[in-house]
């Protein structure tokens, strides 16, 4: 049997695959927890610093859970609401500590929809599309979506697409916030993978940090997250000496000219 998610690493970035492009990468129980596997792998790996999510071939980043399996096997809707990683996608990404950029080749649908809400930067091609349809599947979302969503592309826009379950383009989906960028379907993993070496040429245990910093202050209200920016820098920014500050000074100019 092929491999259910293929792992290739070049030159500090994680490419990551979901490879099941005949099932549209459904989220079969092998598939999670083999995703498990690589995120963990992914994650203890130091010649690794940011890891680009995609899925095979070019109709779907993942149709979400495999809903054949679910009709079939007594207990299986038990997976939406699966707490632990090797069950539920959504922290299987999470529990990687380096960034995730997920490069949406084709659609993603319900648990694919909160699969790729859980990368930190989403790139979609041309022919991604997305919806949530767990409205018309009559199962209510466990890996976030219902939270996550309204957060990112306002309440109403997040209604219109879960109430409906209709799907919005790749264009819609950049207009409306949800994606940081649309590039011709071409371009997609080598566009990912340009951000992705750019992020790993940065101090990767200061981009963990960052990353950490960033997702814990936007789970907490705007006061108690600043507050806890300002701990946080007070305490990493002590340890900066001002010969540190110096000896990257050039760096940090010439990358600008570069850009």
């Amino acid at each position: 049997m092929d491999d259910l998610v293929l792992l290739d690493v070049a030159d500090g970035v994680a490419t990551v695959t979901l490879n099941r492009p005949g099932a549209m990468n459904a989220l079969s129980t092998a598939l999670r927890a083999r995703l498990y596997a690589v995120m963990k792998q992914v994650d203890a790996d130091n010649d690794v610093r940011a890891v680009v999510l995609t899925g095979a071939g070019e109709r779907a980043f993942t149709a979400g859970l495999d809903l054949k399996e679910l009709g079939s096997q007594a207990g299986a809707l038990g997976s939406a609401n699966a707490r632990g990683a090797d069950e539920n996608p959504v922290k299987a990404i999470e529990l990687c500590r380096k960034p995730v950029i997920g490069a949406i080749n084709g659609v993603a649908i319900t648990g694919g929809f909160e699969v790729a809400l859980a990368c930190d930067i989403l790139i979609a091609s041309e022919n991604a599309r997305f919806a949530d349809t767990h409205a018309r599947v009559g199962v209510m979302p466990g890996w976030g979506l219902s939270q996550k969503l309204s957060r990112l592309i306002g309440i109403s826009r997040a209604k219109e697409l879960s109430l409906s379950g209709n799907f919005i383009d790749a264009a819609t989906a950049e207009r409306w916030g949800l994606v940081n960028r649309v590039v011709p379907a071409g371009d997609l993993l080598a566009t990912a993978r340009k951000l992705a070496a750019d992020i790993a040429s940065a101090d990767a245990g200061f981009i963990a940090a960052y990353k950490k910093l960033i997702d814990d202050g936007f789970a907490r209200p705007f006061g108690e997250a600043m507050t806890l920016e300002h701990e946080r820098s007070s305490a990493a920014n002590r340890a900066v000496t001002p010969e540190a500050v110096e000896a990257r000074r050039a760096a940090v100019q010439a990358w600008g000219r570069s850009q």
